[in-house]
This record gives structure tokens, sequence and C-alpha cells, in this order.
């Protein structure tokens, strides 16, 4: 990690138990970081001994089932000019090191310039954005200054990259100016709100989604309990249309939808996995909801 007075790149990260994940995570941008913080939530395991030794700034929070609320602190912790926002099961390929630091030193206008250069790169990214605001709705402002970019995500799962079945490029926000970017933290899979306009990178961030089947398993059932959660508190009705929804034409559709239209059979047993168990987020949250909404 560089040491400078005033920093110019923070990289920053909420943990909760993930000595298997961070070190690799830290090493990865441990030559661009000016200044690395770790947001802890009282983890059991060797997380903050790791974020030690490579020179992070800890700092300890309690446990928050929406985990963007840890996020959000981590963000607000950060003093560089640029924030790097990671999570410890990501790792930030050389190339894509290279181009944080090269445009984190560029003019806005060179910003505007230069995803422009690449036509090819440019349609493809920008087609996934519109998917995105489809479902998020519009992301930042017309400002004229670029203040985020979206970084493109390959995403391992049982040990092979998913680039089918709607994947990749998984756009996430990651790379954003202090200040400009904060957490809505209402929801687990919520975007990121961003006051100014956003560009994309063109090198991938690689995130080790599910290592393994149980880790994926435990991951699918905290996120079907926070969707039962949100379906209590919109009160969504518990009758024949809502049960046909949820456990016959939402994970129908989302099924044909990541593996026939999106091309998910090309990357094999992962493939039909991925698309099998996105689509039983329905069923399992709606029926979490209709047992236990109550309580």
């Amino acid at each position: 990690m560089k040491d400078n007075s005033s920093p110019k790149l923070s990289v920053v990260l909420a943990a909760r138990n993930e000595e298997e994940n961070l070190g690799r995570s830290l090493e990865s941008v441990k030559e661009i970081a000016d200044e690395i913080v770790v947001v802890d939530e009282h983890s059991t395991d060797k997380t903050v001994e790791i974020a030690k030794e490579y020179g992070a700034k800890v700092f300890l929070e309690s446990h928050h089932d929406i985990f963007h609320i840890t996020k959000q602190k981590a963000l607000e912790k950060a003093t560089g000019d640029w924030v790097l926002q990671l999570d410890a099961d990501e790792e930030v390929t050389p190339a894509l090191a290279q181009e944080i630091k090269k445009v984190i030193d560029m003019s806005n206008e060179d910003i505007k310039k230069r995803f422009d250069l690449d036509i090819h790169e440019m349609y493809h990214f920008r087609k996934h954005q519109r998917i995105i605001e489809e479902r998020d709705g519009k992301i930042g402002k017309n400002t004229g200054e670029v203040v985020a970019f979206f970084i493109p995500r390959l995403n391992m799962f049982l040990g092979r990259p998913l680039r089918y079945g709607g994947v990749y490029p998984d756009g996430v926000i990651r790379l954003v100016k202090n200040g400009k970017a904060r957490f809505p933290q209402k929801s687990v899979h919520e975007q990121i709100q961003i006051d100014g306009e956003i560009s994309w990178l063109f090198d991938d961030l690689i995130h080790y989604d599910s290592p393994t089947m149980k880790r994926y398993l435990a991951r699918f059932n905290r996120y079907t309990d926070l969707k039962a959660k949100e379906l209590n508190e919109d009160k969504a009705p518990k009758n024949f249309w809502s049960l046909f929804l949820y456990t016959i034409y939402k994970p129908l559709y989302t099924f044909l939808n990541i593996y026939i239209r999106h091309k998910g059979i090309l990357d094999g047993t992962q493939g039909f996995l991925w698309a099998f168990f996105s689509a039983m987020h329905f069923p399992i949250a709606f029926y979490k909801y209709i047992t236990n909404g109550n309580e």
C-alpha cells in the first residue's frame, strides 16, 4: 500500500468472517491503494488480523441484516479523492488495477472521450446498463461530471466463470468520487445512488461468488429470508394469484430467460444450477413469507 499524506485512492470493504477471501482481495489492490479501510462486523475468525497485515484501518461495527448499512459506513470512512468499494470475495485483476490507476488521473473530458473510443464495448456495456436501469430506475444525474464507474464483473460459480445466462458483464458500480455516492440501506439488492454521471471501465473484476454449493446455499437461504421480509413489509397478498405468480410464473420465466434466452446452457452444469436456483428464489421466499410473515 502506498504511503501518501493525502491519499488519492481509498479502497474500502465491509467484512464479516472473510478470512478465506480477504487476503486475496487486498493483495490485488495493495499496489494502487493509498488507503485501505475495512469495517468489520465483529468477525470471529482472522478477518481483522488479515486486514491489519495489509495496513488497513479497521473499524468495528455491529452486524446488520442489510449489509449495505456497513458498506455505507465504510464509504464514509474513506479520505481519498476516489473510492474503490469492494466485497471481500472480489479480486481486482492486474489489468483492472492499471486501468483504475490511469483513469483516476484523467480529466473529466478525457474520461468521456475514452469511453467513446471503443464503439463495440460502448454498445455492449450501455445495453447492460439499460437493463439495470429498467430494473432499478435511472442511475446517476446529468451533471456533466463523471463521478462513478461501472466495472464489468466476471462471476466464478462452483469453480467456473459464468459468461452466459445474462450474468456477464454483471456491471457493478465500484469506483466513485468521494462524497458522490451512497447506499440507500433499505434492501440487500439495492443500487448505490450516484450524484453525477457514470461511465464504464473495460477490464474485469473477478467475483468468487460461490466456490462451493454449501456456501451458495447459505447465501441463498439468507437472500430468501430477506426477500420474505420485504414481502411481509409490503403486505403482499396471500391469494391464489400471488401463489401462481411466485411459484409458477416468476420461476418459469426466470429459468427460461437465463438458461435459454441468454444461453446459460453454454455454461454447462454450472449454468443449469445457476438458472435453477435463481428461479427457486421466488417460491422459497414466498413460502417463507406465508409461513412466517405474521411472526
